[in-house]
């Protein structure tokens, strides 16, 4: 990766948590692993410009109020690995537990994390990954099982490595449906958290992931020839159907203390009722559960 695009990748990323709300400080969401001194692996594929990592929509949601939830009932079980025989259900579900691993290490659940970081490992030997996911990184997770800072950033670590052994080894297909995995159980997991309130910062930033959704649809066309590639964009275009009923508005002046809320073009920003977002929460349940549930 060139200097001018990790430059660019960071300065989404401090855009992303900066705009978050509640005043914190950036000295304050900075993660810290005890037993790893080097930046965490960075994505280096043009997909991560546009879709984010499922931690940065669980960190939000954690900085503007979340931070107790200790719920993990509507996470996919880790038992449930091993009913995934076919391809399209290990990239996708490798994609969903990767995300279940990031919310269990953001919401200090360390327990759990190292369940699912089993679960990870198993799944990415099976996908493909096993290089990227060495056995050490268990180590470092027990070790700092009660920094959740430290665990943020090590299962980030984890999620952007196993992405470059796919695009390394031109698994193109594989990674569109991680990639898709990843992000559905994100909003799968935020809509669960998030109940709608009219103005509510959560369900501002869930009505921009349109563009996200957008972004990923592109993506997953460029792998279309692929047919599980195919069957899901079809599953997230349904999705964006929903999404699309979002309305948008004239964008109100900001305050001086006031980050900038995602606008379109002409100072237009996206409006979403509940009766829109009730829809939306429930269409992503029954793409996500159609890919974890099985007979």
């Amino acid at each position: 990766m060139n200097k001018s695009t990790l430059l660019f990748l960071s300065a989404i990323t401090a855009l992303s948590l900066s705009s978050c709300g509640g005043g914190e400080k950036a000295d304050e969401t900075e993660a810290v692993d005890s037993t790893k001194t080097e930046e965490p692996a960075s994505p280096v594929t043009e997909t991560f410009f546009q879709v984010p990592s499922p931690g940065e929509m669980l960190t939000f949601i954690k900085m503007v109020g979340g931070k107790n939830n200790k719920n993990i009932t509507f996470l996919n079980p880790p038992a449930n690995e091993k009913n995934y025989s076919d391809a399209k259900a290990k990239s996708l579900n490798f994609g969903i537990y990767t995300c279940d691993l990031s919310y269990c290490s953001i919401f200090e659940i360390g327990s759990e994390s190292l369940k699912y970081f089993k679960t990870v490992k198993i799944m990415g030997d099976e996908i493909g990954v096993s290089t990227a996911i060495k056995p050490e990184v268990l180590k470092r997770l027990e070790t700092n099982i009660g920094s959740p800072d430290s665990l943020a950033v090590i299962t980030d670590d984890v999620y952007f490595s196993s992405f470059e052994a796919l695009e390394d080894s031109k698994q193109g297909p594989t990674l569109a449906l991680v990639v898709a995995g990843g992000w559905l159980e994100s909003m799968y997991i935020a809509t669960n958290l998030a109940k709608y309130e009219k103005n509510s910062p959560i369900i501002e930033r869930l009505a921009d992931q349109k563009y996200t959704l957008e972004n990923l649809i592109e993506f997953l066309k460029k792998h279309e020839a692929d047919p599980n590639v195919a069957a899901v964009k079809g599953d997230f275009e349904g999705l964006l159907a929903e999404f699309n009923k979002i309305g948008e508005q004239d964008a109100k002046p900001l305050k001086s203390n006031e980050s900038k809320a995602a606008t379109l073009g002409g100072g237009k920003q996206l409006v979403i009722t509940q009766e829109v977002y009730d829809a939306i929460a429930k269409k992503v349940k029954e793409i996500r559960n159609s890919y974890t549930l099985t007979k």
